[in-house]
C-alpha cells in the first residue's frame, strides 16, 4: 500500500490526546457523606468495572476514528501495474471501431459517436506529455505514428463509418507496430467496440506482457435485423428483351420472425421488380423476382430491402452483362456446312464468320467465344498451338472430324489439348442409346422426357479412345459406353468432341431435333460470365479475359468521383486485378481502360456485420493469452476516474473516511447510550 500525500501521516500524533485524557482523569471528585456505607461495596465494584470497560471502548473509537481519518487525507492506495513505471512518459493506442456495426443506436446516440467521445475523455485521463495512436478499422497509414493530445482530439473528429473490418488479432499486432520505437516507455492499448462474435480471433491472441490491454465496450438497443445474404440468376446467359429469373435469399439475424419484408429491384437505376418475403428467427429463406432487360451491355443492379431501424446493409450491389451479340467461328475444311449456317442464321442474337483453313485470323480468336472446326483434313502445327493458347484462356472448341482422311493431325491436336484420341472410323450402323440431361446443355430443353427418346442413328463414325474420365463429361453415348459427343475441359475452356460431322451420309445428327438445341446451348455457355459480385475485407483478387494495355494505357475503377488504379498482373491465359484495400465503399465500379469501359465490378459488406452477436466478457477473456486483460464498462461511472483509478491502483481513501466516521458515531453512541444499560442484580 503507498501513500499520494504521505505528509498527512504526520498527523498520526493527535491519537496521543485521547490517550493522555485516558490516562490523566483531569475530573475533580466531591465527597459525599453517607451514615452507612455497608450495602454500597457491591454496588461501587460493579459500577467502577463498567466505567473501565467504557473508557477502554471510547479510547480505542477515538483511536481508530482519527487513524483512519489522516489514512483518508493522506490518500492510500493499492499501486497498479503502471505505478513501477515512475515519471516516464506514457504511450497510447486508441482502436475505434467505425465497421457498420457501429451505425446502431443507444440511447446515447450511434455507437461510432460514442465511441469517439469515450476516446476523448480517455485521453483527457492522461498528461499533456503523453504520446497517442489513433487507429481504425480502415488501418490508415496517416495515422501509423503518434500524435500529441491536440492532433490526437482532431483526429477523431474525422473518422467516419467504413466497410473495412478486422479481428483482435490484427488490431493488436497494428498497435504493436506503433510502440516499436519507444521500447523504454509504459504501453497501452485501448480498444473501443460492441465486440461482436466476428471481432474475436479464430486463434487466442497472443500479447506482449509489458503492454497493457484495456477493452472498453459500448452496448447498443436490442435491435433486430435482415439482411441480403445473397442472390443469383436462374440461369447466366443473358440475352436482350429476354425474361429473367433472379433468385434473392434474405437472412433474418435476430431471434424474432420478420413478417412481409418489402423487396425492390433496380437496374441502371429503373424499378425494375417488388416482392415480399418472411424470414423466420435465425434462418433464411428465397424469394424468386422476374423482370426483363430491354437493351444490352452492361447493367448496373441494386436490390433494396426495408428493413427499419438497422439500414447499413439493407442494400446489395450486382452487375451483370447482357450480350448483345454472340459471335461464332466456323473454320471449314472445304465448303461451309448449310445445317451450321441455318442455325446461327435464323437467331440475330447470333453472328456467324465462317472462314476457310488456310485464312483464320490468329489474333481475332478471343473475341469469338465458340470456334467450330468443320471436317479439317489437316491442323497445323501454328493454327493447333493458337487453338491451345485460345482454349486455355477461356476460348470453346467444338470439333466435327473429318472422316475421309487420316486422323494423324487431329489426333496430334487432340493430345495437346488434353481429351480421348482417334482410333479408328467405325462403318456399322448404331444408335445414340444415353443421353445426359443433367448436362447444362440440356437444361430447358425438354419439358417432359419421354420413356422411350427418339435419338440420332449413325452409320458411320469416328472412335476415341476412353481413358480421359477426369475431365470427360459424355453428353450423348453409343452402345457400349462408346462417345458420340463429350465435353472435355481444358485450360479455362472446354473442348466439345463429336464421333460424326454433319453430312447425312454418316448420320441424322445434323437433321434430328436435338442438334439445334445442342449448338445453341454449346454457344450461349460459351459466353465468358464475370461474379454477380465480390466481397470486401478480402485479399481480392479478379480474373478477366486477357487484357492488353499500350504504354500510355492504364486500368482504373471508377465510382463516381472516386477513382482508384488497380494492381494488374498477367498470365499466360488471364489478367488478374488486385484491389488489395483501395475500395472501401460498397457499390457498382467500372472498370475502364482509360474510358473505354471493360466491366462493371460490384462489392458488398462480407456480412458478418449484419449478425447483432456480441462476445460475453468470458470469451473476450479467453480470446487473450499472455496478459491480463481490464474491461472497462463506460456505463459505471465516468470514463476519466476509471482510467485514472486502473493507472494509479486502488483507492483506499473513500474506505477509510467512511470507517473514521463509523468509529465518531461509536464513541458518540457509546458516551450518550452506555451507562442507562440495566446493572446486574446484586447478591445478598
Amino acid at each position: 500500500m503507498r501513500f499520494l500525500s504521505p505528509g498527512f501521516l504526520f498527523a498520526l500524533l493527535t491519537i496521543a490526546i485521547p490517550v493522555i485524557i485516558h490516562l490523566f482523569n483531569f475530573r475533580k471528585f466531591k465527597k459525599v457523606y453517607f451514615s452507612n456505607v455497608r450495602f454500597l461495596r457491591n454496588v461501587q465494584i460493579q459500577t467502577s468495572s463498567r466505567q473501565h470497560l467504557k473508557d477502554r471502548l471510547i479510547l480505542m473509537a477515538r483511536i481508530l476514528g482519527l487513524t483512519f481519518l489522516v489514512l483518508a487525507f493522506a490518500r492510500p492506495y493499492i499501486p497498479g501495474p503502471l505505478q513501477n513505471k515512475g515519471s516516464q512518459n506514457q504511450v497510447l493506442s486508441i482502436f475505434i471501431d467505425n465497421s457498420f456495426s457501429m451505425e446502431t443506436l443507444n440511447k446515447e446516440g450511434t455507437l461510432l459517436d460514442e465511441a469517439k467521445r469515450r476516446a476523448k475523455e480517455i485521453a483527457s485521463a492522461y498528461s499533456l506529455n503523453d504520446k497517442f495512436q489513433l487507429l481504425t478499422n480502415d488501418f490508415e497509414g496517416r495515422y501509423q505514428r503518434l500524435l500529441n493530445l491536440e492532433e490526437f482530439q482532431s483526429a477523431i473528429d474525422e473518422v467516419e463509418i467504413s466497410a473495412s473490418r478486422r479481428d483482435l488479432q490484427q488490431i493488436i499486432n497494428r498497435q504493436n507496430d506503433v510502440f516499436l520505437n519507444e521500447p523504454n516507455s509504459p504501453k497501452t492499448n485501448y480498444i473501443i467496440s460492441d465486440f461482436q462474435n466476428n471481432l474475436l480471433s479464430l486463434k487466442p491472441v497472443l500479447l506482449d506482457s509489458s503492454t497493457a490491454i484495456r477493452l472498453v465496450r459500448l452496448k447498443s438497443n436490442h435491435q433486430p435485423n435482415v439482411s441480403v445474404d445473397s442472390l443469383w440468376f436462374s440461369s447466366a446467359i443473358h440475352k436482350p428483351a429476354d425474361s429473367e429469373q433472379l433468385i434473392v435469399k434474405l437472412k433474418n439475424n435476430s431471434d424474432q420472425e420478420a413478417s412481409s419484408i418489402p423487396i425492390k429491384l433496380f437496374i441502371n437505376k429503373e424499378q425494375k421488380a417488388l416482392g415480399s418475403i418472411t424470414v423466420k428467427a435465425r434462418s433464411s429463406a428465397t424469394d424468386t423476382l422476374f423482370f426483363s432487360v430491354l437493351k444490352g451491355g452492361w447493367q448496373n443492379a441494386e436490390l433494396e430491402i426495408t428493413d427499419y431501424p438497422v439500414v447499413f446493409d439493407d442494400k446489395f450491389y450486382f452487375s451483370f452483362n447482357v450480350q448483345q451479340v454472340l459471335p461464332v467461328l466456323v473454320v471449314n475444311g472445304g465448303a461451309e456446312n448449310e445445317y451450321l449456317n441455318s442455325v446461327f442464321g435464323s437467331d440475330p442474337f447470333f453472328s456467324l464468320n465462317n472462314s476457310s483453313l488456310g485464312s483464320v485470323n490468329y489474333s481475332s480468336l478471343d473475341s469469338y467465344p465458340l470456334v467450330i472446326l468443320n471436317e479439317l483434313p489437316d491442323i497445323s502445327e501454328g493454327l493447333s498451338q493458337q487453338l491451345q493458347a485460345y482454349c486455355k484462356r477461356g476460348g470453346n472448341i467444338m470439333v466435327f472430324p473429318d472422316l475421309n482422311n487420316d486422323q494423324l493431325s487431329l489426333k496430334k491436336f487432340l493430345q495437346f489439348v488434353g481429351t480421348d484420341v482417334p482410333l479408328e472410323v467405325i462403318t456399322s450402323s448404331n444408335s445414340v442409346s444415353v443421353i445426359n440431361l443433367q448436362h447444362p446443355v440440356f437444361k430447358g430443353v425438354f419439358e417432359n422426357i419421354p420413356q422411350k427418346m427418339d435419338l440420332p442413328v449413325v452409320k458411320k463414325y469416328l472412335r476415341y479412345s476412353s481413358l480421359n474420365t477426369t475431365k470427360r463429361q459424355n453428353l450423348l453415348e453409343l452402345p457400349g459406353k462408346v462417345n458420340f459427343l463429350s465435353e472435355y475441359r481444358f485450360g479455362n475452356g472446354k473442348v466439345y468432341l463429336l464421333a460424326v460431322p454433319l453430312k447425312t451420309e454418316f448420320s441424322n445428327f445434323a437433321r434430328h431435333s436435338i442438334f439445334v438445341p445442342i449448338m445453341y446451348q454449346a454457344a450461349l455457355l460459351s459466353i465468358r460470365s464475370q461474379n454477380l459480385f465480390y466481397q470486401l475485407n478480402s485479399q481480392q483478387m479478379i480474373e478477366f479475359p486477357k487484357i492488353t494495355l499500350n504504354p500510355n494505357q492504364n486500368l482504373k475503377l471508377r465510382k463516381d468521383k472516386f477513382e482508384a488504379i488497380p494492381d494488374l498482373r498477367q498470365n499466360e491465359n488471364l489478367s488478374q486485378i488486385y484491389i488489395a484495400d483501395q475500395i472501401k465503399q460498397v457499390g457498382n465500379y467500372q472498370l475502364l481502360k482509360n474510358d473505354s469501359l471493360i466491366s462493371i465490378v460490384s462489392f458488398n459488406d462480407a456480412g458478418s456485420e449484419s449478425d447483432m452477436s456480441y462476445a460475453s466478457d468470458k470469451e473476450l477473456r479467453n480470446n487473450f493469452v499472455g496478459n491480463r486483460i481490464d474491461l472497462l464498462d463506460p456505463e459505471a461511472g465516468s470514463m476519466v476516474s476509471m482510467i485514472k483509478s486502473v493507472n494509479q491502483g486502488s483507492s483506499l481513501w473513500k474506505v477509510c473516511l467512511i470507517l473514521a466516521l463509523l468509529f465518531f458515531a461509536a464513541e458518540i453512541l457509546l458516551i450518550r447510550f452506555y451507562n442507562k444499560l440495566p446493572l446486574k442484580p446484586l447478591n445478598n
